[in-house]
């Protein structure tokens, strides 16, 4: 304050023998600069209505998020983004998909049960899903967002294997972890309009916009594979959503009518369809590649568990699940909701991966 009285002090000593054209009521360059920047305030306190909508600076206006903002821009409408909406039995991709093929009467593969004792024979299946754990989310979230919700370019590290977007990205979106995870914090959205399905890795929301590790577009309408050769937002190429329990399936449906989602500890260089791309380097033929499916066996008595983990594992018999991602062994893929009864999913551990064995694979790429 002192520094700047005596500047407008100075400045007024110097229009005393200022030039005519400075004394007869015009402003000095030097003054008139110095009052611009004193003038010049963040648009949500600078008392103005800067993007006409009635409402003056923060907190009273919503496009403000603090007093320093620059832009008073109201925010994209988020009217019709629900996180976790029931799907209502809409059956993602075909009837005639891969992930909707009934495989229990399909053969047995020649080399299961090496590749089902890699996993671990005694090992127990594990629900990587539920309500909360150590007060983070258990489980993917999803949110299903309306066709015309503006959407937002992102920047990827794995570009040259990431669908460009733009991505339909909603203003909070539930990141798997929490927001504050440093896992793997995927991102799934499903445009239920057009009936598409953005799935991202490891996205952040930096300061020059939306960051990820890769990303994904699938036509829930469509049979399309990813190039060969690609990642996706899952290492093997495959989407995520369709791979998952979720809880209006098993609550809502009582039948879950596609195969689920599961990762192994230790995989091939290799990758069968529908998965369109591996995660390690070891070329071992006693481990699994990524896409393998297995189910459990027919023979596996379920009626002593519970109503909904009998969904589950009815799903698991008849389309059984895909090794989608390097992992703990067994872990089965399913969504947070705070509707599940962890207790009860916890049930499902007591079955150990013998009741398990793989479906006969197709032909297997196997990497360089």
């Amino acid at each position: 304050m002192i520094l700047t009285a005596v500047f407008i002090t100075t400045l007024a000593l110097r229009l005393q023998t200022a030039p005519p054209e400075q004394v007869d009521g015009s402003v000095p360059p030097a003054l008139g600069h110095y009052l611009a920047r004193k003038k010049k305030r963040p648009a949500c306190r600078d008392h103005r209505d800067n993007d006409a909508d009635g409402l003056i600076d923060y907190p009273s206006d919503s496009g403000c998020s603090s007093r320093n903002d620059k832009r008073e821009a109201n925010p994209p409408s988020q009217e019709g983004v629900v996180v976790g909406e029931s799907l209502a039995g809409r059956q993602i991709f075909p009837s005639d998909n891969p992930w909707n093929q009934d495989i229990s009467g399909e053969p047995v593969d020649s080399n299961s049960a090496v590749l089902i004792a890699s996993i671990g024979n005694d090992t127990g299946l594990h629900p990587d899903f539920g309500t909360f754990w150590d007060n983070r989310p258990m489980g993917f979230s999803y949110v299903v967002v309306p066709g015309t919700l503006a959407k937002s370019q992102v920047s990827f590290d794995y570009a040259d294997e990431s669908d460009s977007g733009p991505y339909p990205i909603p203003l909070n979106p539930p990141i798997e972890g929490g927001k504050n995870s440093d896992g793997d914090r995927h991102i799934l959205m499903v445009d239920r309009d057009n009936w598409i399905l953005y799935e991202l890795f490891y996205a952040y929301k930096r300061s020059s916009g939306w960051t990820a590790g890769s990303g994904a577009i699938f036509d829930l309408n469509s049979n399309d594979l990813r190039p060969d050769g690609w990642t996706s937002a899952d290492a093997a190429g495959l989407p995520i959503l369709p791979g998952l329990a979720r809880y209006d399936e098993v609550a809502e449906q009582g039948e879950i009518t596609h195969a689920l989602r599961f990762t192994a500890e230790n995989t091939r260089r290799a990758y069968v369809a529908p998965a369109r791309h591996y995660a390690s380097s070891n070329t071992s033929a006693s481990l699994p590649p990524m896409g393998m499916r297995v189910r459990l066996k027919a023979s596996f008595d379920i009626s002593g568990f519970s109503a909904h983990n009998q969904v589950i594992l009815r799903a698991l018999k008849k389309y059984g699940m895909f090794l989608a991602d390097n992992g703990s062994d067994w872990f089965i893929s399913g969504t947070h909701d705070t509707r599940w009864d962890d207790e009860d999913l916890n049930q499902l551990k007591s079955i150990k991966g013998r009741s398990f064995e793989v479906v006969q694979m197709g032909a297997v790429t196997v990497g360089d």
